[in-house]
């Protein structure tokens, strides 16, 4: 099992986040402590957050006094909601918040179970809950848990592994050809996006951009790209690569293709209600552009806009790295285009948006526990064997709170792969003149 803590400052996100899934029947209440009860133990955000407001108003000086944490079994355990709950009142103990109110939430937007556990880091009197440690404490109550309850143990070797992972290309460290090989040949495979503008804004995650190019072979006019490396200002760091050098998925042709597959699979998905959700109540409970950035990166979603020389913004993209979705701000809702946050980031005139309506609170398993359905083993990264963190603190590094997502193709050399696919060709268009 796989257990990652987040801290924040904003009770009211982590809180709507979870709830929010709740109310869309992607999740469940399982468990609450020292939560103020209410009648047949029925919940929403603000009923939640009474039980905390005595612990905020104490708060001496702790900046980020929400603690957001997800424990994640392997994909392959079964195990029961009472399971759930009795381990995660137990990891709460051990890590030091036994004593403090926490809200255990289910999700099943994801074909595989895991928790959230929401509560604060800071007791009644104020004082910031020690955390030194923490990543070597939970780790060895993981492992206890694991024991407990009969888990498949997450082994030292599977971290290792993930600890080769891909992160974001580095100009400086040389080797820039594999390092951008190493997203553009699989980044298709994970993620579904509609246009060459949203592709960029995933690759910009990556330090990463590309640019249609036109010529003529031939008599024939052909289309291509450029992957070019960035710095971490945007701005071009080295000579551009063709696409040709990091084989057929990172070219225009298998890109259109993907395109195409992507508004199919994208058209009624079933993320975008959430997605749409989280924008809103970010708009409504933040004040400026940083602050509503931030929110959604602690919610894993990255905001990506783009703006001409003057600062004028004219491209929204939200990705969704729980969903695994890139989607235009206008596509989204026409309160989330361009033209909207322009206005609302440049001239201080905020998007209107669709009221949130109160949600309709949800029985909790106090009343009555009963089974989720079935889940199939899966995780939300199929290379990676472990949870988005819910939260990061960087609003332009997200990628790294992921840990990276992509393995390393260090040691190959793409130009020698181009060299022979096109003596290859050479040879099949000699044995066909033969």
């Amino acid at each position: 099992m796989i257990a990652k803590i987040g801290r924040a400052s904003n009770l009211y996100g982590a809180l709507a986040y979870n709830q929010l899934k709740v109310e869309k029947e992607n999740g469940q209440i399982l468990f609450t402590n020292r939560i103020i009860e209410t009648p047949q133990g029925l919940y929403s955000v603000a009923q939640l957050i009474r039980s905390f407001e005595p612990y905020l108003i104490a708060n001496r000086n702790t900046e980020k006094p929400t603690l957001h944490i997800s424990l994640n079994p392997d994909p392959k355990d079964n195990v029961s909601d009472e399971n759930f709950k009795l381990m995660a009142e137990n990891y709460m103990k051990e890590m030091g918040y036994g004593e403090q109110p926490f809200v255990v939430f289910k999700h099943t937007d994801i074909d595989r179970a895991h928790i959230h556990i929401v509560s604060v880091c800071i007791d009644e009197e104020g004082r910031k809950i020690s955390d030194k440690f923490e990543k070597r404490r939970s780790m060895n109550v993981c492992r206890e848990l694991e024991n407990k309850y009969g888990l498949i143990p997450a082994t030292e070797k599977g971290h290792k592994q993930n600890d080769t992972i891909f992160h974001p290309v580095n100009y400086q460290a040389g080797d820039i050809k594999s390092q951008i090989a190493s997203v553009v040949r699989h980044l298709p495979k994970y993620y579904n996006f509609q246009t060459l503008g949203e592709y960029n804004a995933l690759l910009s995650l990556f330090n990463i951009t590309t640019e249609k190019v036109e010529g003529e072979l031939q008599g024939k006019i052909r289309h291509g790209l450029l992957y070019i490396p960035l710095n971490e200002k945007g701005e071009r760091s080295r000579h551009p690569f063709k696409a040709s050098l990091f084989g057929k998925n990172a070219g225009l042709p298998s890109l259109e293709l993907h395109f195409e597959g992507s508004k199919k699979a994208l058209k009624d998905h079933t993320a975008k209600p959430a997605i749409k959700s989280a924008i809103s109540i970010a708009l409504q409970s933040t004040k400026d552009e940083k602050s509503f950035k931030k929110q959604l990166a602690e919610n894993g979603i990255n905001v990506i806009d783009r703006r001409n020389d003057t600062g004028r913004i004219y491209g929204m993209t939200f990705i969704d790295h729980n969903s695994r979705t890139v989607w235009n701000g206008s596509r989204l809702e026409k309160e989330f285009s361009a033209n909207a946050f322009n206005d609302y980031w440049n001239n201080n005139i905020k998007p209107r948006i669709k009221d949130l309506k109160e949600p309709q609170p949800k029985r909790s398993q106090h009343s009555k526990m009963e089974d989720l359905p079935t889940e199939k083993p899966h995780e939300l990264f199929g290379f990676l064997n472990k949870e988005v963190p819910p939260f990061n603190t960087n609003e332009t590094g997200i990628m790294e709170s992921f840990g990276g997502l992509l393995t390393t193709s260090q040691g190959e050399d793409y130009e020698e792969m181009d060299f022979a696919n096109k003596m290859k060709k050479k040879r099949k268009r000699q044995r066909g003149q033969q």
